[in-house]
């Protein structure tokens, strides 16, 4: 069944994520995208990535779907320098074309985080500083975001659908069903290039301050707020962006 191209401003008040999670959530990753991307929120939606360990995934699928899709990058300040070589040369293997990097606000930086350690004080509120108010600022531009997700990954994300309504937004899943082992097929199969610091035992990267590294057979986000207690972020908690 052909699906109407449409902005999330045209669907009517009552077409709610429900109704999207029943009539698109059983289909594949791929073609959730499509949907997603080239009719349902055509010019609406943005995928929101942080170019990580397992970033390229999702980044490779967007691109095969439509390589001008807005990808969205927080450039936290705090970032590996690998992270970043890693972000150009993805965009160019993949055609990427559209990579939006946005950054906190400089007075925020300057009234709130001026010599830069806000990390060792509270991390909560250094991730509001530097990722949730610029992500919430550039989702303004849209209203859907895509997210690399899954169910796996932490407690907190054993839940989530393909399709959720996060605050005013609509938050597309595409590998909310995925396990390791298809992720590390996929970048194998694909000959995908993998983020130069999963070698040197870093396989969930994040802000540098804030990442350790992890030994063999340890739980892969471990390395993430190491002894805090602290597995997200900020940006997919309650109503943020």
């Amino acid at each position: 069944m052909a699906v109407p191209q449409q902005k999330i401003d045209d669907i009517p008040q009552n077409r709610n994520f429900g109704e999207l999670l029943s009539e698109y959530g059983h289909l594949n990753s791929h073609d959730l995208l499509d949907v997603m991307i080239n009719r349902v929120f055509r010019g609406n939606i943005a995928l929101v990535s942080s170019f990580g360990a397992e970033s390229i995934v999702l980044l490779d699928m967007v691109a095969q779907v439509r390589p001008d899709t807005p990808v969205i990058f927080l450039d936290t300040r705090k970032l590996f320098g690998e992270t970043l070589h890693y972000r150009d040369e993805i965009a160019e293997r993949l055609g990427l074309t559209n990579i939006i990097t946005v950054k906190p606000n400089p007075d925020d930086i300057a009234g709130e985080d001026k010599n830069g350690l806000l990390w060792t004080r509270d991390t909560d509120a250094c991730c509001d500083l530097r990722k949730v108010r610029p992500l919430a600022r550039a989702m303004n531009e849209y209203g859907a975001w895509i997210t690399g997700r899954k169910r796996f990954q932490t407690t907190q994300r054993s839940a989530i659908a393909p399709i959720e309504q996060d605050g005013s937004k609509i938050k597309i899943n595409p590998l909310a069903h995925w396990n390791q082992d298809e992720l590390d097929r996929i970048i194998e199969s694909r000959a995908l290039p993998k983020h130069p610091l999963i070698a040197q035992g870093y396989p969930s990267i994040g802000c540098m301050p804030c990442t350790n590294r992890v030994e063999a057979g340890q739980d892969r986000r471990m390395g993430r707020w190491a002894g805090q207690g602290k597995t997200e972020c900020g940006i997919h908690i309650g109503e943020n962006i």
